[in-house]
C-alpha cells in the first residue's frame, strides 16, 4: 500500500540522500529487517493509522516514497502532525498534572536543603515541560534529536525557539528552581488560556510554591 522512510534517514536532511532497492531484494522476511543501513517494520495500514504515542513524531516527518492509496498514506502522514482539539486538550490536562507535581517535588527538596534530589528532580520535569508545549500546541514533542530543528521552524505559545532551548538547557545543567519557577509561570499563562485553568486552581496554596517569589531579583 505504501512505503516511508522515517527516522534519520527521514526528511531532517540526516538521511543518505539515494535509497536503492538492491540489497533489500536479498531479505526473505523483510518485517523486523534489521541491518546497519536500515531497518524495516511492515505493518498494516489501520495499525499505521494508530501508532504507539512514542512513535507518532515518527511517523508525523517522514519522507512518503510510494503511496499506491491515492493519497491515503501521505493524507495520515499529514494528520499525524497536528492532534485533534479533544485529543490535545485530555493530553494537555494529564500532562500538566505531571509536570505540576515533578515541579513540586524539587521546590521542596530546594527548600529542604536536598540540593541533589531537587535538582535530579528538575531535570526529570524538563520531559514533561516539552511534553506539555507542544500539546498546547497540538503537536507532537519531537525526539531529542530534532527539537532544535523543529523549534527553528515551529514553536509553543508564548516562547521562542532558541530562547526555549536555553532555558531547557540551563535548568537541565544547573537544577535551578528560581528559573523552573519562571518557566512555570509562563507554562501556566499558556496553560490557563487553553482551558486548564480548574486543574491548577486545584492545587491551592501549593502553586505558591510552584511560581516565581514576588521579591526574587528580576522577576
Amino acid at each position: 500500500m505504501g512505503l516511508v522512510l522515517k527516522g534519520s534517514r527521514g526528511p531532517r536532511g540526516h538521511g543518505h540522500p539515494a535509497l536503492r532497492p538492491r540489497p533489500l531484494r536479498r531479505v526473505l522476511d523483510p518485517d523486523g529487517y534489521r541491518s546497519a543501513r536500515l531497518d524495516l517494520v511492515v505493518t498494516t495500514l489501520e495499525r499505521f493509522r494508530r501508532p504507539a504515542d512514542w512513535e507518532r513524531y515518527a511517523i508525523a516527518r517522514p519522507r512518503v516514497l510510494l503511496d499506491l492509496r491515492g493519497g491515503e498514506v501521505a493524507r495520515i502522514v499529514a494528520a499525524m502532525g497536528r492532534l485533534g482539539v479533544e485529543e490535545a486538550f485530555r493530553s494537555g490536562a494529564a500532562l500538566l498534572d505531571a509536570y505540576a507535581n515533578s515541579l513540586y517535588r524539587p521546590v521542596k527538596n530546594h527548600r529542604d536543603g536536598d540540593r541533589l534530589a531537587g535538582h535530579l528532580d528538575v531535570a526529570a520535569s524538563v520531559g514533561f515541560l516539552l511534553d506539555l508545549l507542544f500539546a498546547l500546541d497540538r503537536r507532537a514533542r519531537p525526539y531529542n534529536t530534532y527539537l532544535a530543528w523543529e523549534l527553528d521552524r515551529f514553536t509553543p505559545p508564548g516562547w521562542e525557539g532558541a530562547e526555549l532551548l536555553d532555558a531547557v538547557a540551563r535548568v537541565t545543567a544547573t537544577g535551578e528552581v528560581a528559573l523552573q519557577q519562571r518557566i512555570f509561570a509562563r507554562v501556566e499563562a499558556a496553560a490557563r488560556a487553553a482551558g486548564h485553568g480548574a486543574l491548577l486552581d486545584a492545587w491551592g496554596e501549593d502553586l505558591l510554591l510552584m511560581r516565581p517569589e514576588p521579591d526574587r531579583p528580576g522577576q
